[in-house]
């Protein structure tokens, strides 16, 4: 899956969040360019029978689409998708997988991370925002473990229990307001651009 250019997304970064992160989703969208070539997925804890905005408030803080995921859907650079409420998310081959109702209350972060660090390995980003208890610091292991890149929101968290669990395992490389992510994600890219760019030419 990881090509650089086309559809397919070089990365595909995982944003995890719970209480608190409809902030940051929206200030990362905000300061986020449009063409990284990376794909984005918003694992954000709902209630089951919530019905989620996410997308239509999303949708007005970038211009990459923004939609929901849905079964078999491909995955695409420059995307937004968003977990459906009730829901398991995870990648299987280059389109998602969707299982529901879900399985387990507050696990959709580590389920979605580790199945994306098994599909992308060093292309797996996750990134785990503000909320209560400790979904996503699993995730964050099999992520570095397969050679990904890992982020957590700093006390600049309006929630900060799943940022400081995910830290507490040493499996987090950068730990930085919301705000300094986007710099960060797209340093990523040029780091994989250039090394694309070196093996051509060896």
């Amino acid at each position: 899956m990881a090509k650089i250019g086309g559809l397919c997304p070089i990365f595909i970064v995982g944003i995890g969040g719970s209480a608190g992160a409809l902030s940051a989703y929206k200030e990362l969208l905000d300061d986020l360019p449009f063409r990284t070539g990376m794909a984005f997925v918003i694992i954000s804890h709902l209630m089951p029978t919530a019905s989620s905005h996410l997308v239509q408030i999303l949708s007005r803080h970038t211009k990459m689409t923004v939609m929901l995921a849905s079964e078999a859907m491909p995955i695409h650079a420059n995307h937004v998708y968003v977990i459906p409420p009730n829901s398991d998310l995870f990648i299987e081959k280059d389109a998602f997988k969707v299982v529901s109702p879900r399985a387990l209350r507050n696990k959709q972060i580590d389920l979605f991370f580790i199945s994306l660090s098994e599909a992308m390995g060093a292309r797996a980003v996750g990134i785990v925002l503000s909320g209560y208890h400790g979904d996503g610091s699993e995730g964050c292991k099999h992520i570095k473990a397969k050679g990904g890149t890992t982020f957590a929101q700093d006390k600049s968290a309006g929630v900060n229990q799943m940022p400081l669990n995910a830290v507490a395992t040493g499996c987090v490389d950068f730990v930085l307001p919301v705000e300094k992510i986007p710099y960060e994600l797209v340093n990523l890219v040029k780091v994989a651009h250039r090394a694309t760019s070196r093996r051509r030419h060896e």
